[in-house]
């Protein structure tokens, strides 16, 4: 499912003036530094970490790390769920975000492997 406008608005609001999100995908931490939630934001230019309130994931309230935009996001770990390793932190995905995952990388380092975009007015 989708990240909601919304959602995507209130991301926005915390990054710098400017940035082009291509991305916005909801994760949840698994190892150090414990269990937490995050909305991983995927720009033109950096990749931000964005915390959110554990029980409202579409609540960002601030930027927790930024990597570079050619940080690469995959491989994606299937065992008893989708997972990427980002940053040093391990982060469970919902299994329908893998094709972002795979696409945000592709955008990076294979730009030639992407499909035109079919609705490049949203």
């Amino acid at each position: 499912m989708p990240v909601a406008a919304a959602v995507r608005a209130r991301c926005r609001a915390l990054l710098p003036p400017g940035e082009e999100i291509h991305y916005v995908l909801p994760a949840l931490s698994v190892g150090t530094p414990g269990m937490a939630t995050f909305l991983i934001v995927i720009t033109d230019r950096t990749i931000y970490l964005l915390s959110t309130k554990f029980f409202d994931r579409d609540a960002p309230t601030s930027v927790y790390a930024t990597h570079a935009r050619r940080t690469r996001l995959g491989p994606l770990e299937f065992s008893a769920g989708a997972a990427i390793q980002l940053g040093g932190m391990v982060f469970e995905i919902e299994e329908e975000y893998a094709a972002v995952i795979s696409a945000a990388d592709a955008e990076v380092f294979a730009p030639e492997t992407l499909p035109p975009d079919p609705l490049p007015d949203l």
